[in-house]
């Protein structure tokens, strides 16, 4: 073991005065490089001259600090650089959550919510925590105080030859009181013992949490709660008086109290930086370096120094420019043809080169690249009939670019999309043409096949996912008659959707091609609307194959409305849909409704929660990012009216309608013909009008104009089948003068004469069944601003727009007698209402142009950076299962550093390598005695993807086993007398044993470790299983318990009771969603109270609830077979790799660090709890003699399953990652690209 001491470690004084290092030697040494090539030589895993293996390598490090402290407290060191101030790993070890009561402790660490855990005790609540290093002293020594057990480092793989590490000093108080600010308590130690005042700690955890404050521990030795008076601050970023030399113990805590520092503050301390040269950490150590605590001359702040001055400058830059990215944009000429698809250059997407270096706006970096990616390009495409010339305008839709845009203005926008031409483009030469013409307003045209354009969208998306968006169940399509069929029934064919689904997958994947080859990196991309909900994923997985990360920004917003779960997950490709749109950064919608059903479905369907996030956000929590879900409402463009309204053919329309109708009221009403815009409920609710309100008959007219788009032919022959024979009949029941009804080919209505209805019309109807936004009562309320007279809109509640507008009255366009009345009340409404209701609205219609709506969407955008840059690993909270993809970090190698915090966080991000497995090979065959211990369930099981629906989702792996491969390099590690393996499960013994009990010489352990088996001695034919006494008398709980279990069981359809050897469970997978967690919280109260006498705790995590003793965790069975093997086999374990994939695996990691720091010290290497056979006899413990030796050189690999934020020092990627581990530590040969077939149902490649 290499004990490696400050004055080995730390630069010499003089030379670190004489050449102190710049900036750029400095950022160098954060940029760590783990993409070397697999043919790379030894340098490139970390192996020095002399055959040593570096990665991996356990160093021990010892620190002395001289320091004059007030009498009743000691001294403390902040322990390894496992964490750093702003992660959050939570450790179900207790109720508070704690992660810092291991050996190798680290800096503040903001607690966040993965695991959510109870005791009687202490109440769950998210607070700062430290773990930290005792220091001791002697009255000879004093004022010079010593570490009692190293800090112990694991070196990641690096190419550097130097490793830095970072700490702090603390002072505290055993017997202090929990202080707010400047200190805290409340926690437990490793065992998890008693608070000695549990109601007061509990009340000053709660006062601490409300106020905003921190509540610190540093026990980790069995001693209760430590509370920290202060920490080491000479250069008073804190701001703390009076100083630390000059106070009594008694007035730094009223100092601390006063106070009320943040959390944020204390993240933000000084820190001391020690450099470990790593060629020469076999070296013989010295005495320690003396630091000298409060001496801001001492040598190890001279790199907090540099690097404070370099966030200075960085926050001097940022006050003035905040970018989303800060990424390098190419600009490529070429032109590329790629499967038909022909992909223009950026410098050739315009007459002229655009200019990269526009001025800085608040919310975007200046001249940085957005593209506008929707299906139909917002351009109007007309051909001369003579010259057969083409002409491109803008539309109206709030796509099209907008003259004056000061967002655009600083952006480089362009426009990609499909374009409709009459007549059809045939020929190539006329398809360059469009490009050139389209080219000049910076729109890139993708033509598509006609048949696959056909198939995607007449086909796929308006006959399957325009009828499910907007709530219409699929049994409905098959059978209500709304395809015109002589029998009534329709002529759906579910075969047909194969065709379709395999067309909108294409047209999908050809938009990647063209955005692949446009978008560079940090470029923002904007998906519109449902056409192109896969294309977020698609690119995504682009980026991550080609650049090894996401490289874009995405946004993804849907236009329509986004159905209940119900009927989306009728859909075959629903989940497929859900999981496309969830790649973007940003998923937005017009409503709440909208948003909700969203969120809704990717909990029911995906298994995702979601979590309300600073400044109002929703934020779901998906394959290792947080998708922001934001709701922005856009109304129509002020400008464009006003200049429509100038022209005569308004008035002149307008003039000649009233004219037509004078002497009556005008009800106008524009729809598409089609059921969901349900005008036939809207004339039938007319014609009840004119029957139960004669008065009306001769003073009022419905104007009714109908469009026919031509996107669903047969739904508007039907529709307007219907309406015509409305129509007929309430002429001839009230006379023609009732009704004006017209018909109209397209999709819209000119501009102009729309205005001019709107203007014509007293009360506008739009009463449509289901509808995403629609503008159009917006310009009605826009035309009759003043001085014109005020009107009325009626709108349906099933529509967008009723969300917005706070003046229009509201129907239910099903209930009949509503509508008679709400037509009624429009139509009798005073001046004064009207003008009342008009106020309501006219600002927001008048000061909401879509040059708003980007800005917001854009801000959230920006949120979303910075949300993913403050918290890099925020998404393993809503699954154990779930392992993030390699790109699913959004790297902040590039993101402006500006404060302690912030670098800190880099810097352990950094550190938080992949698992170099040929490192790993070398440390391994250069070891003599080792100790494998695995997790069972998602680390060499893989767990099962989240079902259909939540309630299938049980993400356990019952019944299953590794794959064959996996069993076979067990028997060949087991088989190595050099080896110590053992499988740790959550599970019961039947599954671990069916799945793992042939494979001998292999040591099992069940219910978190609670029970386990040691490896069979040879000769003997049964297993032997031991039991851990955790002082709790588990059939006294289990008569207390279980009658609670039972009534909430009754009252949960779904849910069971599991019990193991010391665990109660009340699983709630098959329960609904929101009934299960409603019911599993309230069964936490019940039992916190009925349980109180007990030692006991609650973890509450993904669908179920389980009752455990306090003292249970994973670790104390790796403690013990790591201290068992030490004492077996001298001079002790040198190997050790421990594989974990979820939060009850934390404890496994924690517990190898805390054995390696008491290596060879008979003095803290105490035992765990005793052992009791099945027959009752307690187990002879072994026993520390002192002579025992400590190896020269250990290597140690905790290497957690997915990247995520965790105690281990290394990541991979998923179970087959793992798999190829142990293949390659047993002498197995791997496949090239990967093993062919795991031995389960759900998986089919171990390796993609």
């Amino acid at each position: 073991m290499d004990n490696i001491t400050t004055e080995d470690a730390v630069m010499s004084e003089a030379g670190l005065a004489a050449a102190p290092r710049n900036e750029d030697d400095m950022e160098e040494d954060v940029d760590h490089e783990d993409d070397e090539d697999e043919d790379d030589d030894d340098d490139d895993v970390g192996v020095i001259s002399g055959g040593q293996v570096l990665t991996g390598r356990c160093v021990r490090l010892h620190f002395r600090c001289k320091a004059q402290l007030p009498m009743g407290s000691f001294l403390r060191v902040t322990g390894s650089s496992l964490w750093a101030p702003g992660t959050s790993v939570a450790d179900p070890a207790d109720a508070s959550v704690s992660v810092g009561r291991a050996e190798a402790g680290a800096f503040p660490v903001l607690q966040g919510d993965d695991a959510v855990a109870a005791n009687n005790n202490n109440p769950p609540h998210q607070s700062l925590y430290t773990s930290s290093v005792e220091m001791v002293t002697t009255p000879d020594d004093y004022p010079v105080w010593r570490t009692r057990t190293p800090v112990v480092l694991v070196l990641p793989h690096s190419r550097k030859t130097v490793y830095h590490h970072y700490y702090r000093y603390l002072v505290v108080s055993p017997g202090g009181a929990v202080l707010r600010g400047g200190g805290g308590g409340g926690d437990l130690d490793d065992t998890n013992a008693m608070m000695d005042d549990g109601e007061n700690a509990n009340n000053a955890a709660t006062t601490a949490e409300e106020d905003g404050t921190m509540v610190i521990s540093t026990s980790n030795e069995g001693l209760g709660t430590t509370a920290v008076l202060e920490w080491e601050d000479p250069f008073e970023t804190l701001s703390l008086t009076p100083k630390m030399h000059e106070a009594s113990a008694l007035s730094l805590a009223s100092a601390s109290i006063a106070q009320g520092q943040t959390k944020a503050d204390y993240r933000n301390l000084p820190y001391r930086t020690i450099d470990i040269d790593m060629p020469s950490i076999a070296e013989e150590s010295n005495q320690p370096t003396l630091d000298v605590y409060g001496n801001s001359d001492d040598v190890t702040f001279q790199q907090y120094l540099l690097r404070e001055a370099i966030h200075q400058e960085n926050r001097r830059k940022k006050s003035t420019h905040i970018s989303i990215g800060d990424g390098m944009n190419t600009d490529d000429g070429e032109i590329r043809r790629d499967s038909g698809v022909i992909v223009v250059g950026r410098d050739q997407m315009s007459g002229t080169e655009t200019p990269k270096s526009a001025k800085s706006a608040p919310l975007y970096r200046g001249g940085q690249t957005i593209f506008f990616v929707c299906f139909h390009l917002p351009v109007r495409l007309v051909q001369n009939p003579t010259t057969k010339e083409w002409r491109a305008s803008w539309s109206e839709s709030i796509l099209a670019k907008t003259e004056g845009s000061k967002v655009l203005a600083q952006l480089d926008a362009y426009w990609v999309g499909t374009v409709t031409t009459d007549p059809p483009l045939e020929s190539e030469e006329e398809k360059e043409k469009v490009r050139a013409i389209l080219g000049e307003m910076k729109c890139i045209p993708i033509f598509l096949d006609p048949k696959i354009r056909q198939a995607h969208y007449y086909g796929f998306c308006k006959q399957v996912l325009w009828p499910a968006f907007h709530n219409i169940d699929l049994l409905d399509l098959s059978t209500c008659g709304w395809l015109p069929e002589p029998d009534g029934a329709s002529d759906w064919d579910q075969s047909r959707l194969d065709d379709w689904w395999d067309a909108y997958r294409t047209v999908n994947k050809e938009f990647c091609k063209v955005m692949s080859e446009l978008a560079d990196e940090n470029d923002i991309m904007w998906i519109h609307d449902y056409h192109l909900s896969l294309l977020a994923q698609y690119m995504s997985e682009y980026e991550v194959e080609n650049f090894g990360k996401r490289t874009t920004r995405k946004v993804f917003f849907l236009h329509i409305p986004f159905p209940t779960s119900q009927i989306f997950r009728e859909l075959d490709c629903g989940q497929v849909i859900l999981q496309g749109m969830l790649h973007a950064d940003v998923v937005g919608f017009h409503a709440f409704d909208h948003a909700r059903h969203f969120l809704n479905a990717a909990k029911r369907i995906l298994g995702l929660n979601y979590e309300s996030l600073v400044g109002g956000l929703i934020g779901v929590n998906f394959q290792g990012q947080t998708v922001l879900v934001t709701m922005s409402n856009v109304s129509i463009e002020p400008r464009l009216v006003d200049a429509t309204l100038l022209l005569p053919s308004v008035q002149s329309n307008k003039e000649d309608l009233q004219k037509k109708h004078e002497g009556r009221f005008i009800m106008g009403a524009l729809d598409i013909g089609q059921r969901l815009s349900g005008v036939s409920l809207k004339l039938l609710a007319f014609e009840r009008m004119l029957q139960d309100y004669p008065l009306w008959v001769n003073k009022v007219v419905m104007v009714q104009r109908m469009l026919l788009p031509g996107s669903r032919v047969k739904d508007e022959e039907v529709t307007t089948r219907e309406v015509r024979f409305l129509v007929q009949r309430i002429k001839d029941k009230f006379g023609p003068a009732v009704i004006d009804y017209e018909e109209m080919t397209g999709a819209s209505l000119p501009l102009d004469q729309r205005l001019a209805l709107w203007k014509a019309s007293d009360v506008l109807i739009c009463s449509p069944i289901r509808e995403g936004l629609n503008h159009w009562p917006m310009e009605y309320i826009y035309a009759h601003k003043e001085p014109e007279g005020p009107g009325v809109v009626i709108t349906s509640e099933f529509s967008a727009v009723s969300s917005i507008l706070n003046g229009a009255l509201r129907v239910n366009p099903y209930d009949i007698k509503m509508m008679i009345t709400i037509f009624d009340k429009a139509l009798s409404m005073d001046m004064q209402e009207r003008e009342g209701r008009r106020y309501r609205d006219i600002e927001f219609v008048s000061s909401s142009p879509s040059e708003n709506w980007v800005k917001n969407v854009l801000r959230d955008l920006r949120d979303a950076a910075i949300h993913r840059r403050n918290n890099p690993n925020s998404s393993e909270s809503n699954s154990q299962s779930q392992t993030p993809t390699p790109g699913g970090m959004t790297p902040i190698r590039k993101e402006v550093v500006d404060s302690t915090a912030a670098f800190l966080a880099r810097e352990a991000n950094l550190s938080f390598s992949p698992l170099n497995v040929r490192a790993l090979k070398k440390a391994y065959d250069g070891s003599e005695r080792r100790v494998i211990i695995t997790d069972f369930n998602g680390t060499i099981v893989m767990k099962e993807p989240p079902g259909k629906y939540l309630k299938k989702e049980i993400l356990g792996t019952s019944g299953n086993k590794p794959p064959q491969v996996v069993i076979d390099a067990l028997f060949k590690l087991c088989s190595d007398p050099k080896n110590t393996v053992y499988v740790v499960s959550g599970d019961s013994s039947e599954n671990v044993l069916n799945a793992l009990g042939q494979v001998p010489n292999l040591g099992l352990a069940i219910s978190n470790g609670a029970r386990f088996s040691p490896p069979v001695a040879p000769g003997e034919n049964q297993r032997r299983w031991l039991t851990f006494d955790l002082g709790v008398d588990w059939d006294a709980v289990k008569r207390v318990a279980l009658p609670v279990f039972s009534k909430y069981t009754a009252r949960s359809n779904g849910s069971f009771v599991k019990l193991t050897s010391f665990s109660i469970g009340w699983s709630y997978y098959s329960c609904d969603p929101e009934w299960g967690s409603l019911q599993a919280s309230h069964l936490v109260l019940e039992l916190e109270n009925e349980l109180r006498a007990f030692d006991v705790r609650f973890v509450t995590l993904k669908g179920i609830v389980e009752v455990v003793p306090r003292k249970l965790n994973k670790g104390l069975i790796v403690q013990k077979v790591l201290r068992d093997t030490s004492i077996k086999y001298q001079p002790g374990v040198d190997f050790v790799l421990c594989i974990g994939d979820d939060i009850s695996d934390e404890k496994m990691f924690t517990s190898v660090f805390s054995h390696m720091a008491q290596m060879g010290d008979e003095a803290n290497n105490k035992p765990g709890p005793s052992v009791i056979a099945d027959d009752g006899m307690t187990e002879e413990v072994l026993n520390v003699s002192g002579t025992e030796e400590v190896p020269e050189k250990v290597h140690c690999f905790n290497v957690a399953v997915g990247r995520k934020q965790s105690h281990a020092s290394f990541f991979v990627n998923g179970a087959q990652d793992v798999a190829r581990s142990l293949m390659m530590l047993a002498g197995m040969e791997v496949p090239h690209g990967g093993l062919p077939r795991w031995d389960s149902e759900n998986v089919t490649h171990v390796f993609e």
